[in-house]
């Protein structure tokens, strides 16, 4: 019998050495590909990993780090998220959430103003009604653009606390301590009202909404419905797969969106001719972004419906999120992005049929959609 050339020791010894030989050639081409930014990154980071004599902790370090370099790309749009908040996210998104159990909206200064509390949910086991303004989380103000980050705050890890403060209708400010909880979202909302117009309200454009939409669309139509009003208010947007899945419902054949990266790359998504063909209207106003914006613009350019409300906010680009190893992630423009016929509503928002504020009483937007559905508009 021939004797075995290597030992079973050796080869296993051989393999580790080629692994570590492999592992150090990827790493030299990985710092090969930093520049000089990068490599100060890297090297700061290990300075006071080494040599800094204080007690500090190291994941708000970096948390800090990181969230500077996005917040310093000066694009709204851009954004940070910590471990915790991307966990957070990833359940919004699929239309789960821990949290609360409050709609909120951004139309007061002060903070997020609640304009429904979920029955049974812990904010009404709080006290928490509709009304009430949010003002800080966890004794942190969420005034001005900070509301706009509000929501992220307000959710967290199933079972953990959270104290809101609380701007009551009266002008008394209270705090309530709130323990988190799982909750399931229903991204669409509707009913017929007087006239046949059946109403939809659309909360976001994540996971379901398309096919949520679709079924609400094809409800009302068999039950008569003349006519439409997609409310798009206080819509933060979403995916762009939903949303062009439900233009591509809605909307004629043709060009229903169109984006280019930062290297010229171009994208045309379009619509086949299956469509629906009732008069339609669409509800705005200034917390209607992203995709609820563009699905107001792209209604009024491809479907003749009219947009209602104030001026939106007047997002162009397109974010991906992309995760980091440490289970953090950020979301970075990549795109941006036009209607079919090349519209950009960067800076302008979509374009109103009839601007219109809400009142103080009653609904005065929805009131002018359908006074423009039945012909009684100005």
């Amino acid at each position: 019998m021939r004797n075995k050339r290597f030992s079973g020791l050796t080869l296993l010894l051989a393999a580790v050495c080629c692994c570590a030989a492999t592992a150090a050639v990827t790493l030299c081409l990985s710092q090969a590909r930093l520049d000089t930014n990068a490599r100060d990154l890297l090297a700061v980071y290990e300075v006071i990993m080494e040599h800094y004599v204080g007690e500090f902790d190291a994941d708000a370090v970096v948390d800090a780090g990181l969230n500077a370099m996005v917040k310093n790309l000066d694009d709204r749009w851009s954004y940070y998220l910590t471990a915790e908040q991307y966990e957070a996210q990833n359940l919004n998104r699929a239309n789960h959430y821990v949290g609360v159990g409050v709609t909120v909206g951004y139309t007061r200064e002060e903070g997020l103003l609640v304009e429904a509390v979920e029955a049974r949910s812990p904010a009404e086991q709080a006290g928490i009604v509709a009304g009430d303004v949010i003002i800080a989380v966890d004794g942190q103000s969420i005034a001005g653009d900070a509301r706009y980050e509000g929501s992220e705050r307000i959710t967290g890890t199933e079972g953990t606390e959270v104290t809101l403060t609380l701007l009551r209708a009266d002008g008394t400010e209270t705090a309530v301590t709130v323990v988190r909880a799982e909750m399931e979202l229903d991204p669409v909302t509707y009913s017929m009202l007087d006239g046949g117009i059946g109403y939809i309200a659309l909360d976001n454009f994540y996971d379901r909404s398309a096919d949520e939409l679709e079924r609400a669309v094809s409800a009302l139509l068999a039950e008569g419905a003349q006519s439409l009003i997609f409310d798009m208010r206080d819509n933060g947007g979403g995916y762009l797969s939903e949303l062009t899945t439900m233009l591509d419902y809605l909307l004629p054949e043709g060009p229903i969106f169109r984006s280019r990266t930062r290297t010229g790359e171009e994208e045309v998504i379009v619509s086949d001719e299956a469509c629906v063909t009732v008069p339609a209207a669409v509800l705005v106003n200034e917390s209607s972004y992203s995709a609820a914006e563009f699905f107001a613009a792209a209604m009024r350019e491809e479907a003749g419906a009219y947009v209602v409300g104030v001026p939106t906010s007047g997002k162009g680009y397109a974010q991906q999120t992309f995760p980091l190893p440490g289970g953090r992630a950020v979301g970075i423009s990549i795109c941006e992005y036009t209607t079919g016929q090349g519209t950009s509503l960067v800076g302008t928002g979509v374009t109103l049929d009839a601007e219109v504020e809400l009142s103080a009483v009653g609904d005065s937007q929805l009131d002018a959609a359908v006074a423009l559905l039945t012909g009684n508009g100005s």
